[in-house]
């Protein structure tokens, strides 16, 4: 019985013992970036700590599963005009993700689990546990938050949370109100700031952007007003609970086939 679902309280010994058991590990992924002028640069990863943490410890409970350090920079090369952003390039973000698992695996682990605070971490996320499963024949998973909530954050879509996930309004304001409220600056607040309405209207499935776009109006994409901590709250936990049946259901899946006769 292992004293902790964090894979940095423990040590190499029951680490390793850990991954030889078969248990999994989920490395968290956020961004330090510019989030308008009333959030602080630390917004994704206070939600993807938030969350992530609170749900591994929940669905640790059943499964047999650790969560590594969270990675708190990302690929944020859209939001460095705005200052206020530390990033890796596409290409450095894609070989650290694949470094990470590369010494999991080397860990014993062949569960590898990232789950992704940011968009922009999104695609390398993805491409590197492609890569990783490809490589070393092991499994891995890897999906956004937003996503794996995505049924049960609809009802909140386009309403009093504003744009889901979108970047720095409506409801990461809500969220960050629930969790740290004295880190955001409501006076800054600004009721006429332009929604992008353009998001999630095009073709199903295509990525359509331009760089200063990508980011909304100021940097963000839609106005923050509206925001409450009781409304972040609710989201929190709605993501909380989703998150951990996400992760059973993943792991779950996890599970070689039966030999055929």
């Amino acid at each position: 019985m292992i004293r902790s679902h964090l894979f940095h309280a423990l040590t190499r010994d029951q680490i390793t013992a850990f991954a030889k058991s078969g248990g999994a590990v989920v490395v968290p992924l956020a961004a330090t970036e510019q989030h308008g002028p009333h959030l602080p640069v630390y917004t994704d990863s206070m939600i993807c700590e938030s969350v992530v943490t609170k749900a591994v410890q929940l669905a640790a409970e059943t499964v047999s599963l650790l969560m590594t350090p969270m990675l708190s920079i990302g690929c944020s090369e859209h939001h460095k005009n705005f200052g206020g952003t530390l990033s890796f390039t596409s290409t450095t973000y894609l070989q650290m993700l694949s470094d990470i698992g590369n010494s999991l695996v080397q860990c014993g682990f062949n569960k590898i689990i990232y789950i992704n605070a940011h968009g922009g971490n999104e695609p390398l996320m993805q491409q590197a546990a492609n890569d990783l499963a490809v490589k070393h024949a092991v499994w891995t998973a890897s999906a956004s938050y937003w996503r794996i909530a995505s049924e049960v954050l609809h009802e909140y879509r386009m309403t009093e949370a504003g744009i889901i996930p979108g970047h720095a309004g409506a409801f990461e304001s809500s969220m960050v109100m629930a969790i740290r409220r004295e880190w955001v600056d409501e006076m800054s607040f600004k009721k006429d700031h332009p929604s992008v309405s353009w998001i999630g209207t095009g073709v199903p499935g295509t990525f359509v952007g331009k760089h200063g776009i990508l980011t909304g109006h100021d940097g963000y994409t839609d106005s923050p007003i509206g925001a409450s901590e009781e409304k972040g709250q609710v989201y929190i936990e709605a993501i909380t609970s989703s998150l951990v049946q996400w992760l059973k259901t993943v792991l779950h899946t996890m599970k070689e086939p039966p030999d055929e006769q």
